[in-house]
Order: structure tokens, then C-alpha cells, then sequence
């Protein structure tokens, strides 16, 4: 069947938000809590456009778009291209270019040598200046500037003493942020998805589409949300206020930037009303911080009867170490689940691993894998380097190393022990 005579009929009832939905018209923005239907409101929402119209859905990740790509095939909608940000820039700056994708991203040693930094004078200063030139690269590729010189990276330094370090030492970080840049742009290294991604926004590209639908808008960056609100294209912005996790990593909530007629979907059918009745005064707490809208969410779910207990933490380090704590202070807690290879979990963003650091801590400098770690002469250096960088996650590091020391090997092998068992019990469910 062709996307010209698709099916308008459901073999399920929506709700009446979805419905208001699916027969707006115009630029909308869909706050949706959740569980409550988000994608089978896009879905149907698409569904319902005229004929032959040109639709784009733009997943979060990789792994989103192609669970969409299934999900959007098997309701017969073929016509809906679905793309990332980043697989979208990609087509459009890397493909028939000269450029290659560091796919890793770069560590700060990479960063020291490809410069040429020096201390000047600060004690493993090249490290220091390497981490805040490596952020200020970062914050100007997710920005919708055109130029480095239009932001001010201390405005995203929360502690007043590294904020006085980086403004005695900004000229010096801003331009080597900008020869990093200048490298990456000439093909000299190579480049880094935030840095073909921001080359795409900078080109100002006009998308051959009539509608785009923008998922999780509340965790896109500034230079993604840039390009889609230039499209001419009909813009539904989708996603949940509340659930912005990569402000860290420079987004936006384009949910508040966005000043389209609001809709709302809050009825979840992940859990009970007794779930999202906490969920309400949770946010009610918020409030307090940080004052956003008020939010009536409708628990449509069943109660679960087992008792589990799920941990969500910004990073895999906090999650290691609540982990931790589990494993040496509750002896009756049976199982651990880990998403995910649990090796990865020991693991800083920038390649540091919780074992360099304890090898650090033991004196075993020969044993350091991590070439920045290997550079610092005692635990005291790698906590001055954290102090004037606010590198959280190797800060966590070292509370895990100070706190468990030596016991550390023996933690992860009854993790594993754990998380062996967990995946059998699943297997044999």
C-alpha cells in the first residue's frame, strides 16, 4: 500500500490529547510525560498528514532511530524519513569531503601534544588548559554562534575559584580553542561529531521537508535546535520539561525556546497513580530551584507487586559507586543489573580508568595506562588538577579510591559475580 492511500482507521483508542494533537495544525510543541504515548501520538500524527506530504523524524540517537525505523515501517509509513542530528550532518558535511571522524572524541594528553601546550608556570598546567580548551571546543560546536568570540566559556563554570583561573588564563584558552577549531576545519586532524555537526548548522541548510517532527527536544543542543527552527517546514517539537539530562553536555530545553501553542500528554501507562502521584511532588521540590510548569500527570499502569530497586545516575561512575555501596553495606541484596558491559562502567568519558587512578594512589606509576594520569606525580596533583577543571567524574574517582582503596578488585569481582548470576535468571525467565 503507498504512502498516497494509507489507512486512517486505529485498532486502539487514543486518548483525548492525542487527538487534539493529531488534528492540530501549525508549529506545535508536545510536553509529554512519561510513558504516555509519545511516539504513537508521532506516529499517528504523521499518519494523518495529506498525501504525499514530506515528513522528517529526527531520533535522539542512533539507537532510537532505528527502533523508529521499525516502528514507523510496520504501520506502513515509509514516507517518514528518520534521521539523527548527527547522521543528517553527516550526509550533508562529511560524505565526498576530505574530512575523517575521530570517533572517540580527544583526550586531553591528544590535546597537549597536537597544541604543543605548556605549563606556564601552573603545575601540569598543559593538562588544565588542555581540559578547558577541549570544553570551550565543545560549548562553541553546540552553540548556535557563529563565531568562538560570541561566547564566554566561564558562563559555564559553576565554581568561583576555577571561573578566576580560566579568566587569568582566558586569552590563552580561547586562542588555542580557536587553533584546535582552525586544525579541525583545514583537515590537518580529525574532526569530531560536534564539530561536523556545527559545520552544518553553519551552512545554513534549507531541508527538502513539510514537516519535522524533533524528538526529545529537551536534550537537543543549541546548534541542532538552530537549524530546525529555520526550516519552513511545519516543526513539532516533542518532549518533557523535566527530563533534560545533557545540559552538561550544553543542551537546551528547546521545549521553553520554542514559543509554539503548547500541548500536553499526561497520562502514562508505565505506572500507577500512586507513582505518579510522588512524580508530582518531586517536581513540586523542583519548583523550589528551579520554577518551571505545573504538571498534573495521570497514572494509567498497573502496580507492580515485585519490589525492585532501579538507580539512574548522571554518569556510569555514579552508578559504579552506588553500586558499591550496595555490594558492601546491604549483604542481603541478591542481585545487581548493569546495562551494558560493566568494564565500561569503570571507565571516565575522557579514557581515564578507575584502576590508573588507583595505581596512582599505590604509587605503581608504570602501571598507568591513561598518559594524563601518568603525567601527575602524586594523588595530591590529581586532585589539584580536578579542582581547577571541575572534572566530576575523575573527582569521583578518586572518592571511590580514597574510600575503598585496595578492596576495589576484590568490589568488581563480586559485581561481576552479580551481574553473571543476574543475566542467567534472566536467560532462564
Amino acid at each position: 500500500m503507498s504512502s498516497q492511500t494509507l489507512p486512517t482507521t486505529k485498532s486502539f483508542l487514543l486518548t483525548p490529547e492525542q487527538e487534539l494533537i493529531i488534528q492540530s495544525g501549525g508549529n506545535i510543541r508536545i510536553n509529554a510525560v512519561a510513558g504516555s504515548g509519545k511516539t504513537t501520538t508521532i506516529i499517528e500524527y504523521a499518519r494523518s498528514r495529506p498525501p504525499g506530504s514530506r515528513i522528517l523524524y529526527l531520533a535522539f540517537n542512533k539507537s532510537v532511530k532505528l527502533e523508529a525505523i521499525t516502528k514507523f515501517k510496520k504501520q506502513g509509513l515509509d514516507h517518514v524519513k528518520i534521521e539523527t542530528a548527527h547522521s543528517l550532518a553527516y550526509r550533508h558535511v562529511v560524505i565526498g569531503s576530505r574530512y575523517k571522524i575521530k570517533t572517540t572524541g580527544y583526550q586531553i594528553h591528544e590535546v597537549v601534544d597536537i597544541l604543543g601546550l605548556q605549563n606556564n608556570g601552573e603545575p601540569h598546567g598543559e593538562f588544565i588548559f588542555a581540559n578547558h580548551i577541549n570544553k570551550f571546543v565543545a560549548y562553541f560546536c553546540n552553540s548556535d554562534k557563529d563565531k568562538i568570540k560570541d561566547l564566554d566559556y566561564r558562563e559555564t563554570i559553576l565554581d568561583s575559584k576555577v571561573k578566576k583561573f580560566v579568566s587569568s588564563a582566558y586569552n590563552y584558552i580561547e586562542t588555542h580553542a580557536r587553533r584546535f577549531l582552525a586544525m579541525m576545519e583545514s583537515g590537518e586532524i580529525e574532526i569530531t561529531h560536534d564539530f561536523y555537526l556545527k559545520k552544518f548548522q553553519l551552512k545554513s541548510p534549507v531541508l527538502p521537508y513539510d514537516f519535522i517532527l524533533f524528538d526529545e527536544a529537551q536534550d537537543a543542543s543549541a546548534a541542532m535546535l538552530d537549524v530546525v527552527m529555520k526550516q519552513p517546514a511545519i516543526k513539532v517539537i516533542v518532549g518533557d520539561t523535566h527530563q533534560q539530562i545533557y545540559g552538561w553536555r550544553f543542551a537546551v530545553n528547546s521545549l521553553e525556546q520554542a514559543a509554539y501553542e503548547t500541548y500536553h500528554l499526561t497520562s502514562s501507562f508505565r505506572f500507577s497513580q500512586t507513582i505518579a502521584d510522588l512524580a508530582m511532588s518531586i517536581l513540586r521540590y523542583k519548583n523550589h530551584i528551579s520554577p518551571g510548569p505545573c504538571v498534573s500527570i495521570k497514572g494509567c499502569g498497573g502496580n507492580n507487586q515485585n519490589e525492585v530497586k532501579a538507580i539512574i545516575a548522571r554518569s556510569n561512575l555514579g552508578l559504579l559507586l552506588k553500586a558499591i555501596e550496595y555490594v558492601t553495606e546491604d549483604k542481603k541484596l541478591k542481585h545487581i543489573y548493569f546495562e551494558g558491559n560493566i568494564n565500561s562502567y569503570t571507565y571516565a568519558d575522557e579514557g581515564a580508568s578507575l584502576y590508573d587512578v588507583l595505581n596512582l594512589y599505590n604509587g605503581k606509576r608504570s602501571m598507568i595506562r591513561d598518559k594524563m594520569i601518568s603525567g601527575m606525580n602524586s594523588m595530591n596533583d590529581l586532585e589539584t588538577y580536578i579542582e581547577k577543571t571541575e572534572d566530576k567524574q575523575l573527582g569521583m574517582m578518586v572518592e571511590i579510591v580514597k574510600e575503598y582503596g585496595n578492596e576495589i578488585p576484590g568490589i568488581l569481582k563480586i559485581l561481576n559475580r552479580n551481574m553473571l548470576k543476574m543475566q542467567i535468571s534472566i536467560k532462564r525467565n
